[in-house]
């Protein structure tokens, strides 16, 4: 037995003394995926306000809450890379971000798809609107380049001339300057699908100037996808700057299986120095208006030529020809039955149902020309959003274990019974947790996080996001790896998911055991 000498008793005296760490939250006994791909460890996690205070033992720490996660998984807060937060009647109404955050996700990129901020704001004025209402998950954006392109051309099929693209380029230059994450396009659509790659490389670059990345959606996804990635991948090499080809899919029956020759495309180009990425996300159909069946030559213009086009039987039988081609070889899966509804503003009744059974209530045959005839009358009518039951599972699969592949929604925030939405809105990332890591084994949950956190936060430059790490952001998730599943159905999309049980944004608990608390803990997001 040792003496008891001063300098012991000055020891106790210095513990007893101490003071004791104190923390908002402390999160115990929990399985922790630090978001790195490394495997897990049993760490507690102390938070005091907006930060990750502490990772290790704190049994001896003072807290307001614990969070025991005995048989749970303690992961970063999932960052959505692609979320369609432009519609205004949804996004300040749903500002909560109700479906989102159900979802475990902390952090959304919005503006996708060349569409950037709604076209009534500019960039910055956009930003501090979003600021001044709340928003209940973190967002950042995206400038588009459709929107920069429309505003100084119009719909216009034609180049740019020098002053057109020296006012598009200043548009650019001053959303980045603003806290634009990146440039996004979207290729398929109008105006964009006018636009050369000079043009995408000029203003590319100025991106590139200022640390963002480049997100395409490609010009085609099906037939064409090999030099519509080739384009996005000159655009990189050229323009210096990364770029993630956007919900990457090979779609069309006669694409299914290609999805081999997509990523070895994407391979040959990162063996050669080059960024590229993907994001995806895990269903087998996509979703966009029913207008992508339509040649664009045809809506050049906008509505009013294209209805003038129509009036011409030899124009309208070509573009009836067109439609019916991509109804066999792309999104229409060779199947009126493979075209669903989800929003039908000038018919709501159709919402859920498919084309062919809007072909049974007009009594028609349900034939692929019986059915080109209805798209042109829904264009007419004020477009539709359509589901395209159009893509194989297995290229599903084989694009999800790419290394560089992120886990993305396409989705927006919804709200049961508002429409009839693809399921991505309320399932992406608890479907990936449930469907393709517990039952199918497709990814480990180390690689599936890894794809839900620090990769996009690397990719699109977050840095104190992404990772569970001290002196970061507290934007965690917590789940049950045992029960975590999507319930949204393309026949009941309006379903939360379940196993999701505590998500903290910013230190605040944004949902607790299960249930969302309405809180508006998120910030907008600035690149600059």
């Amino acid at each position: 037995m040792c003496k008891f000498t001063f300098s012991c008793f000055l020891s106790i005296m210095f513990v007893a003394c101490s003071p004791r760490s104190s923390y908002d939250i402390i999160i115990v006994n929990g399985s922790v995926y630090d978001g790195s791909g490394a495997t897990p460890e049993k760490v507690d996690i102390g938070i005091k306000g907006d930060q990750i205070l502490t990772i290790g033992d704190l049994a001896n720490s003072d807290t307001k809450q614990v969070i025991d996660a005995q048989g749970l998984v303690v992961a970063p807060g999932f960052i959505d890379t692609h979320v369609h937060l432009d519609p205004m009647d949804n996004f300040f109404k749903l500002s909560t971000a109700e479906s989102h955050v159900r979802q475990g996700v902390t952090t959304s990129f919005g503006g996708p798809d060349g569409r950037g901020v709604p076209y009534q704001f500019d960039f910055q004025e956009y930003l501090d609107t979003v600021t001044k209402v709340g928003v209940g998950m973190n967002v950042g954006f995206l400038t588009g380049h459709n929107k920069i392109r429309k505003r100084v051309l119009g719909l216009d099929n034609r180049r740019p001339t020098s002053e057109e693209l020296d006012r598009m380029r200043s548009m650019v230059i001053k959303a980045m300057d603003e806290g634009a994450f990146g440039i996004s396009t979207g290729l398929k659509y109008l105006p964009g699908n006018f636009s050369k790659v000079e043009e995408l490389i000029e203003l590319s670059k100025e991106v590139a100037e200022k640390g963002g990345v480049y997100t395409s959606h490609l010009r085609d996804e099906g037939l064409a996808i090999m030099p519509a990635m080739r384009e996005a991948i000159y655009i990189s090499k050229e323009a210096n700057i990364p770029v993630i080809l956007t919900h990457h899919k090979v779609i069309g029956k006669p694409m299914w299986g290609k999805s081999k020759q997509s990523l070895a495309l994407v391979d040959s180009a990162r063996q050669k120095g080059l960024k590229v990425l993907l994001d995806q996300y895990p269903y087998n159909a996509s979703h966009t208006g029913i207008s992508v069946l339509i040649p664009t030559w045809a809506r050049a213009g906008g509505d009013k030529a294209f209805s003038e086009r129509l009036k011409n039987q030899k124009t309208r039988g070509q573009i009836e020809k067109e439609i019916v081609f991509n109804i066999l070889n792309d999104r229409g899966g060779e199947d009126l039955r493979r075209i669903q509804f989800s929003t039908v503003k000038w018919e709501p009744e159709l919402e859920g149902k498919t084309l062919h059974e809007w072909a049974q209530m007009e009594g028609m045959e349900p034939t692929v020309t019986n059915g080109a005839k209805l798209v042109i009358q829904a264009q007419l009518n004020g477009g539709a959003g359509c589901i395209f039951h159009a893509m194989d599972e297995g290229d599903v699969e084989n694009i999800m274990k790419h290394p560089f592949n992120m886990i993305a929604s396409d989705g927006r925030l919804s709200e049961p019974g508002l429409g009839h939405p693809h399921p991505r809105s309320y399932g992406t990332f608890p479907r990936v947790l449930g469907k393709y890591v517990r039952e199918k084994k497709i990814l480990s949950m180390e690689e599936a996080i890894y794809k839900m956190t620090k990769l996009p936060a690397i990719s699109f430059g977050l840095k104190n996001r992404g990772i569970l790490k001290e002196g970061y952001k507290a934007d965690i998730t917590i789940f049950d790896p045992l029960t975590v599943t999507d319930r949204a159905t393309f026949e009941a999309p309006h379903q939360y998911p379940e196993g999701i049980l505590y998500v903290i944004i910013n230190g605040k608990l944004a949902v607790n055991q299960g249930k969302f608390q309405g809180i508006k803990a998120g910030e907008v997001l600035s690149k600059k």
